[in-house]
């Protein structure tokens, strides 16, 4: 099993429509959300491409903010490969 940990922005949170569209998806075993960080739960990860979009919304105004942080990881080897990835939102 594969998880994909998003570290939402402060102020951010993910919509339940967001929630429901990524756990309709057949490589999504399961969704969840703690405080600001979404996990996602991925059966297993092959060669084919896949792109999972985020719904957000704004819920306080936040100044300064700092780059969102994306960590993909084997459940079963939370050690071995990652792969981390940090952006942030244009003004």
């Amino acid at each position: 099993m594969v998880i994909i940990e998003v570290s939402l922005l402060s102020g951010f949170t993910m919509t339940s429509r967001s929630r429901m569209l990524l756990e309709n998806r057949t490589i999504v075993k399961k969704t969840e959300v703690k405080a600001n960080v979404v996990y996602i739960y991925l059966e297993k990860l092959n060669d084919e491409s896949q792109t999972f979009i985020l719904q957000l919304e704004q819920v306080i105004q936040v100044k300064n903010l700092k780059p969102a942080s994306i960590k993909i990881y084997d459940y079963y080897q939370p050690g071995g490969l990652q792969i981390s990835y940090s952006s942030g939102v244009g003004s």
